[in-house]
């Protein structure tokens, strides 16, 4: 019989008796397995020993890898928005802090200059596995504090991987090379970003496509399949393993799968994790312990009060309660796996002394065995903490926590445009990177094995790279949104800082479509970056490639918001009828005698005027180069904020309690001018198949107005004219009863 197979039996006999013995008691799991991995380890040999320790290590690895993989699966991307400025400052109060006071320890003990560099490492990282497993059996896993807990979590891993690189730096160099080291940071930033932008776009979409093949056992196996190859992906990048199987998980959370992949994968992920909590018990050595009893217990302390207390500043910093904030402290207080990982690093580097590993292996299990009690009694620690605080201190720290959640910013339009510039800004431009990267690093060195002439090589990865790049102008560029066209309407003084902006990210642009192109076709001349300004600027005044993209961007938010969508969905199509408002205006003064067409609404403000009241006469959906007249009332149809900037623009009041379509339409039932909004399916033998909104002519044609379009449950208002119509799209649109009739008529 093969050694494993009776370590297994073992072991799982030994946890399975333990486990019983502590759920009669009460006690968490977690230390029961630690006791029965003590029990079958080599250091207590009155009882039955495990002889294959390697592949018991490997059992152990796997058991990290489906730890963090189930854990995706509950966190997904929306989740980690939701949280990300509490788990952000945490994460980084809590590494930055941990790490300073992790290496004054190390040389209050005497260390050496890389020990206490790498012992500020380890003790700044907190363990996922443990917190996980503790808040499973002390039923908080969904309580705030332990939301706020995983997305400090993740962070934390994200700063491991590139804390990890620092050390390696460091260590080899014995000094910091800043401009190697932010570009090797650099690299990561932009591989991970592209891995989460590509798994989006790509991985919902099989699933689709995938779903009538997929029974429990074969969505089981794709699921597992995808988190191990994430987790082969990472390593080869230079991330962690446990990091590919959180991501795999978080992909797979925006899907309508994440429930049943949840269900499936819940006994695997009990078995391969009391087989990693065995394995740590294993590590515990009673010799070890006493010979460096008095360095384990100062690193002990210093860890749990330390991170207990650090911690809970980071999330107090982030506006966040007391009591949530020691809550969190109490959960981090320890640390674990991702320790090992660093320790080993030193090792293999051989930088750090041979005790520095023992002594984190005990202080990890030490701090392992006092976690589940911190959570556990959180709250009678926030309570002596409320008792020892000066009265004045407390009532302070709450009414700031309270008004830093429950505040406004003094300027929200400006704080809206800078926020939706960065992410743009940065999504876009890791995208237009990444098109770069690929193109010079995979395509043509594929290429380059083909007979085709080195230079015909050239000239096609150019220009795979400038269409690559041209796909994502426009929407970097981000002329049109609310944001911008709030702030252009509200004050002139905000049209150069506007502006200023505008030139520098198409500066940027310029740069990611010069660089690559410059070393693709091996020009080093300057006359090369006119000329690709030139093109960008013609490229986003035609609209070229724009129907793509537009296409793209529709394909990856509906993949994104896949398990919201379907969440939400109340077996109709409400949801436009809600978004759209209707405000009535009395033409003013400055625009009688303007055409519709003159006024550029729907350019500027994504307003339309559907119809005009004159006197007794009334013009729906009227046309574009109708005159206005003094005694005009328009009826406007857009989003609350577009016609809140409207309004700013022709210098009115903000009017409030607008109705929506819905009630709009329904208020004017018997009229015999009345208009409403239907829904028009585009089949796959239909004609407006394959068709771009402008190229089809319905509001020519039909005397109608496009409203929006519903596309894989995702609604999109107010669509580009650019973007072509596919089987399955819901077409709204706003007309008479007599060209709904026409148009369903078109479609069948």
């Amino acid at each position: 019989m093969p050694k494993l197979i009776a370590d297994l039996a073992i072991m799982l006999l030994t946890a399975g008796v333990v486990a019983v013995l502590f759920k009669r008691l009460k006690q968490p799991l977690v230390l029961g397995y630690i006791l029965a991995g003590f029990l079958v380890g080599p250091y207590m040999p009155y009882f039955f020993t495990v002889a294959d320790s390697a592949s018991i290590a490997v059992w152990s690895e796997i058991g990290i890898i489906v730890l963090m993989f189930s854990l995706g699966l509950e966190f997904n991307l929306h989740k980690l928005v939701s949280v990300g400025g509490t788990a952000l400052i945490t994460a980084l109060t809590e590494v930055i802090g941990m790490l300073l006071l992790g290496y004054l320890v190390g040389q209050a003990l005497g260390w050496g200059m890389m020990d206490s560099i790498f012992l500020g490492g380890m003790l700044s990282m907190s363990s996922t596995t443990i917190i996980i497993k503790a808040f499973d059996e002390l039923d908080v896993r969904r309580e705030r504090f332990a939301q706020l807990v995983f997305g400090t979590l993740v962070i934390e891993d994200i700063a491991g991987i590139f804390m990890m690189i620092i050390l390696s730096t460091v260590s080899i160099s014995q000094s910091i090379s800043g401009a190697a080291l932010a570009l090797q940071l650099g690299v990561l930033v932009l591989y991970l970003a592209l891995w989460l932008i590509l798994g989006i776009y790509i991985l919902p979409s099989l699933l689709r496509q995938a779903a009538a093949f997929m029974n429990d056992e074969t969505l089981l196996l794709v699921s597992l399949g995808l988190c191990f190859g994430m987790v082969l992906l990472a390593e080869t990048l230079g991330f962690s393993s446990a990091l590919g199987a959180f991501l795999a998980g978080s992909l797979l959370a925006g899907t309508v799968h994440a429930e049943r992949v949840e269900h499936l994968s819940s006994s695997i992920k009990d078995l391969f994790g009391s087989v990693f909590f065995l394995s740590v018990g294993m590590m515990i050595d009673p010799a070890m312990l006493l010979r460096y009893a008095f360095p384990i217990l100062i690193i002990t302390l210093v860890t749990v009060i330390g991170k207990l207390s650090i911690s809970s500043l980071g999330v107090l910093l982030s506006g966040q309660s007391l009591k949530i904030a020691i809550q969190c402290g109490c959960s981090l207080a320890q640390i674990g796996e991702f320790a090992f990982i660093i320790a080993s690093l030193g090792m293999t580097l051989g930088v750090i002394a041979d005790y520095v590993y023992p002594i984190i292996v005990a202080v990890s299990v030490v701090t392992t065995l006092t976690t589940p009690g911190f959570i556990k009694n959180a709250d009678g620690i926030y309570r002596l903490t409320r008792k020892l605080l000066p009265e004045k201190l407390g009532e302070k720290l709450e009414r700031y926590t309270r008004d830093d959640a429950d505040g406004e910013t003094q300027d929200g339009d400006w704080l809206a445009f800078l926020r939706r510039y960065g992410k743009r800004t940065a999504f876009f431009g890791v995208l237009m990177t990444g098109v770069s990267l690929l193109t010079q690093f995979v395509l043509q060195p594929l290429l380059l094995q083909t007979p085709l002439d080195s230079q015909i090589v050239r000239v096609i990865c150019a220009a795979c790279c400038i269409i690559g790049v041209a796909l994502f102008i426009r929407p970097m560029l981000d002329l049109h949104s609310t944001e911008y066209t709030t702030l252009w309407v509200k004050s002139r003084l905000n049209r150069l800082p506007l502006m200023t902006l505008t030139a520098l990210r198409f500066l940027l642009i310029v740069l990611l479509a010069f660089l690559p192109l410059q070393a693709l076709l091996g020009v080093s001349g300057g006359w090369l970056l006119p000329l690709v300004a030139a093109a960008i600027l013609l490229i986003y005044k035609s609209g070229w490639m724009a129907s793509a993209y537009i296409s793209a961007e529709a394909r990856f938010l509906a993949n994104f918001n896949e398990r919201n969508l379907h969440r939400d969905r109340n077996g109709g199509t409400e949801w436009l009828d809600e978004k759209l408002l209707v405000e009535q205006l009395s033409c003013p003064k400055e625009l009688v005698g303007k055409s519709l067409r003159q006024l550029e609404w729907g350019h500027h403000f994504s307003i339309n005027v559907f119809k005009v009241a004159r006197g007794r006469k009334q013009y729906n959906m009227p046309p574009a180069d109708l005159v206005l007249r003094s005694d005009d009332q328009l009826y406007l149809l857009g989003k609350a904020e577009d016609l809140r900037s409207l309004r700013m623009g022709l210098g009115l009041p903000e009017h409030r309690d607008l109705p929506n379509l819905r009630d709009f339409t329904a208020a004017q039932e018997g009229d015999a001018s009345a208009v409403f909004a239907f829904a028009l399916p585009v089949e796959k033998d239909s004609s407006l198949r394959g068709r771009s909104i402008r190229d089809s002519k319905l509001r020519e044609r039909y005397d109608c107005m496009i409203l929006g379009l519903q596309r894989e449950l995702l609604p999109i208002l107010q669509p580009d004219v650019n973007m072509t119509m596919q089987p399955g799209d819901l077409i709204w649109v706003l007309g008479s009863r007599k060209t709904a009739e026409k148009l369903l008529a078109l479609s069948e």
